[in-house]
């Protein structure tokens, strides 16, 4: 685990380092103060301004706070995530002091759009590369699985035929607000991305439908565990879909978790060998699959639901006798 810390480190010192060299070598072509924000509707020409020694502060802390973020809670398989956020947001940076450079006056710079593009595609080549050192294990190993002491399994009695369904819904206010808020944002920005100028209208856009439909989907959904296993679909659209069959599912237990301090908050959150779908703190059911994989979603009445479940997957691995590993839940 210290090794990918250091890994995820790695980019940000890297960038850090590279904007520091940068701001030494140009400081004095540079004016002070800066160009640092630049208008949508009138070619890129600058309309805010940063003193010099204000903006060096900021720039540096927001690598060191996205750098501490990414070591704080990375996992190996998305290594490669905080190298792209480290490639592109110092490439964004080293391209405003560029614009800026040898500028008479911080008034007539000018930021191309192409500044984002660019930065893209350094952060792409950046991301990249982190997902380059995860496929040498014995760089990057993979991560341990935890083992897990022993639970309670719930069983729900069944006579040999009797069937049986469980269902709850399960929402939270604050999840489906927030998603309304980005797609409203990500509409709304449509509109003038297409008559008026693309930036930053188009990356509002994208950025509010990409965060805010997912979210909204997930944060009201329906639970159920039938013979088909448990299955968890949006109360609002039909995608996306979390699925796990019987003939996947070892056992299925009850437990309280806290969603900030054990998944870093809440909606579809994936750790090391386990995810889990958090709507809140609290009661939540806990699957472990065959392959050792841990599955928890928060929802009302999860003993009933846990019972049940072990319950039907008892008797569908008696019917058929196979006990195969199973993948991450589908999606």
């Amino acid at each position: 685990m210290n090794r990918l810390r250091a890994l995820t480190a790695a980019p940000f010192v890297l960038a850090l380092a590279a904007h520091l060299l940068l701001l030494a070598v140009w400081y004095d072509r540079l004016p002070d103060p800066l160009a640092t924000h630049f208008s949508a509707t009138d070619g890129g020409r600058a309309d805010g301004f940063t003193g010099l020694g204000v903006f060096a502060a900021v720039s540096s802390g927001l690598l060191l706070a996205l750098g501490t973020g990414w070591v704080l809670f990375v996992r190996r398989s998305v290594l490669w995530g905080a190298w792209a956020t480290a490639g592109f947001t110092g490439g964004l940076l080293d391209l405003l002091l560029r614009d800026n450079l040898d500028a008479a006056d911080a008034a007539d710079v000018v930021s191309p759009f192409a500044d984002f593009t660019v930065a893209a595609a350094i952060g792409a080549l950046a991301g990249l590369a982190g997902w380059g050192l995860t496929r040498l294990p014995r760089l990057v190993p993979p991560e341990p699985v935890v083992p897990v002491p022993p639970v309670r399994e719930p069983r729900l009695e069944l006579g040999a035929h009797e069937v049986a369904g469980w269902s709850r819904a399960a929402a939270s206010t604050p999840g489906t607000v927030l998603g309304a808020v980005f797609v409203v944002a990500g509409a709304g920005a449509l509109f003038p991305a297409v008559l008026v100028t693309p930036w930053p209208y188009a990356l509002i856009a994208v950025v509010g439908l990409v965060v805010g439909v997912p979210g909204i989907a997930l944060s009201r959904v329906r639970v159920a565990v039938d013979r088909r296993g448990l299955t968890i679909t949006s109360a609002l659209l039909r995608h996306p879909r979390i699925h796990i069959p019987l003939d996947e599912v070892a056992s299925a237990t009850v437990r309280d978790v806290r969603a900030l301090a054990e998944f870093g908050g809440w909606g579809y959150r994936a750790r090391p060998h386990r995810s889990a779908l958090l709507l809140r703190s609290g009661e939540a059911l806990s699957v472990r699959r065959r392959s050792g994989f841990e599955f928890l979603v928060t929802v009302a009445d999860a003993e009933t639901a846990a019972a049940l479940l072990n319950t039907l997957a008892a008797r569908e691995a008696a019917e058929t006798g196979t006990d195969p590993a199973a993948p991450g839940e589908r999606i």
